[in-house]
């Protein structure tokens, strides 16, 4: 028989009581099979990493707790020693494979080790690593045309950077010297960086140290599933009129957005809000800032730039993740008029537009176009959310599906009624997932929204086995 023990689970100070299922001897085998038989419908896959030589994961674990900052964490009871990727898969120290619905945080746009990318880097590697932007390389200025041609208006002079922590820096600095003000308006939930001005834009109180932040403030965040307002989000955007008015002198540097909130739980912000406060800054001489890092590359599938998605254009567009398919790569796009801000002292960065980098930064966009990503990501993704939905109808623990594209979030709550958040189910329906194949990501204020962002490669088959390695995982439950 089954039955239900209570187990407190510590951390830090604080103690939480959970409870666990104890199955009986022909139960647990029985639930054995069916994993057996579930983890055997994952797609077949024409790819075999060779043998694994490395140390394993307790000793990698090992040097890691004893040579590395304190602050990294891994998920996972038994964390994964990934060793090996091919597209949309990844192998561990064992030759096991896993569907990768994470990306490395929506980061692997293209697939693991795409033939093309790979092709690209080494190239590039062969004949110069290194040179600085002290001298010409043509591999710096192709990526730039080709990437000032993906965006609109007078979005056409590129600043690359190394993260997307560090675009967002260049691109509040940026907004400062331009308008000669220093207040910048963000909004509550979102995350766009751990740097000294990233930190203080980012309101998310996990991510901010206490340290000195000034200069920034939170606007009321336009969520649709928690929010005071539901999807009216010009009711929202009467809070950043009011900031201006009455937090400000009147006159504000900027307002830095995501399209969509990736850390934040993968949260769309509500119809009309962007185009209701990009005027609103406007009018008090700021400028508007777009933050790609997560929701470019034509993740969203709609378009290839989340702010298309609300018939805006902003002044500065940063991006990172997706731009590299997981290369050390950031930038800063603007207009001409704005980028000359940077010439009245020396703006220098050693690493930013690597040759290295940039080759593999163009090859990326040439695949994205070559094998239609971003319409697979449209297509798969509107079918994969489709499953995700009827799997809502299915268990009360899920409280909201949403995203667009291949950037899915799947909130999970105990009550549907108060949304009290699943952080503790979350954390377990996350791991016996992995146990059966497939690696997806949390997020959330509250850890409790499982963050869907595969490589844009991801196929229906792919969609179907997820689903239903998360269906199964729930019902056991």
């Amino acid at each position: 028989m089954r039955r239900i023990i209570p187990v407190r689970l510590f951390s830090g100070k604080h103690s939480i009581l959970t409870y666990r299922t104890v199955y009986s001897a022909a139960q647990e085998s029985n639930i054995h099979q069916e994993n057996e038989a579930l983890i055997s419908k994952m797609p077949p896959f024409d790819y075999t990493p060779p043998p694994y030589t490395g140390p394993s994961a307790a000793e990698i674990l090992k040097k890691r707790q004893q040579y590395l900052n304190p602050a990294i964490f891994h998920f996972y009871k038994n964390p994964l020693n990934l060793v090996d990727g091919k597209m949309q898969y990844l192998f561990d120290d064992k030759g096991r494979r896993y569907l990768d619905a994470f990306g490395g945080i929506a980061t692997v746009s293209v697939g693991h080790c795409h033939p093309d990318v790979v092709e690209a880097i080494v190239n590039q590697t062969r004949r110069l690593q290194h040179s600085t932007i002290l001298y010409l390389n043509q591999a710096i200025a192709d990526f730039g045309e080709a990437l000032a041609c993906k965006l609109p208006g007078d979005l056409k002079v590129v600043f690359f950077t190394n993260s997307g922590t560090e675009a967002n820096e260049l691109a509040i600095l940026m907004a400062k010297m331009y308008t000669s003000c220093s207040d910048i308006i963000s909004i509550r939930n979102g995350y766009h960086g751990n740097a000294a001005g990233t930190m203080a834009a980012t309101a998310q109180s996990s991510y901010k140290f206490n340290v000195a932040q000034s200069g920034v403030h939170h606007a009321l965040n336009p969520d649709q599933y928690r929010g005071v307002f539901g999807s009216d989000g010009l009711k929202y955007a009467k809070d950043v009129e009011e900031i201006i008015t009455f937090g400000t002198s009147g006159q504000v540097a900027g307002f830095v957005a995501e399209a969509i909130q990736g850390v934040g739980g993968i949260k769309e912000l509500a119809p009309g809000y962007l185009s209701a406060v990009y005027d609103s800054v406007k009018r008090a001489g700021g400028l508007c800032i777009a933050d790609e890092v997560q929701s470019g590359f034509g993740r969203t599938g709609s378009h290839f730039w989340g702010f298309e998605g609300h018939g805006v254009v902003p002044d500065i567009v940063t991006m990172a993740k997706g731009i590299g398919n997981g290369i050390p790569l950031g930038a800063v796009v603007t207009t001409p008029e704005i980028a000359k801000v940077l010439t009245s002292r020396n703006y220098f960065n050693t690493f930013g537009g690597n040759p290295v980098c940039t080759a593999g930064g163009l090859a990326v966009l040439k695949v994205i176009e070559k094998e239609k990503l971003q319409q697979n990501a449209l297509s798969i993704g509107t079918y994969l959310k489709g499953l995700l939905s009827d799997l809502k109808e299915k268990y009360e623990i899920i409280g909201d599906v949403r995203g667009r594209g291949l950037m899915l979030g799947v909130e999970l709550v105990t009550d549907r009624q108060s949304k009290t958040p699943a952080k503790i189910e979350t954390a377990l329906i996350m791991d016996q997932m992995k146990d059966l194949g497939v690696i997806i990501g949390k997020g959330g204020f509250f850890g409790n929204v499982f963050r869907i962002t595969p490589p844009l490669c991801f196929t229906k088959e792919d969609a179907d086995f997820l689903v239903d390695v998360m269906d199964y995982t729930m019902s056991k439950m």
